[in-house]
């Protein structure tokens, strides 16, 4: 079951094994998941789309960190 984190007024929702992040996300979600190669951050846009960094955090923890920054910097631009 997906954990979401509210950070100023953006969800950071961690993802579980078998969670879809059309499932499970709204727009303006950022989400974290886990995959081989590290922690991934997504982006969900309006429309459902979703956009994504270039490569993986090695740690959860630096993915949330960098997660947190994301939405410090989304909620300065409304």
């Amino acid at each position: 079951m997906a954990t979401t984190i509210k950070h100023r007024r953006t969800n950071i929702v961690t993802l579980e094994d078998g969670d879809t992040i059309a499932a499970t996300c709204a727009p303006d979600d950022i989400a974290l998941v886990a995959e081989h190669d590290g922690w991934w951050i997504h982006f969900v846009g309006e429309d459902g789309s979703v956009e994504s960094y270039d490569e993986p955090y090695p740690t959860y923890n630096q993915a949330l960190w960098a997660a947190k920054a994301a939405a410090e910097y989304s909620s300065a631009e409304e």
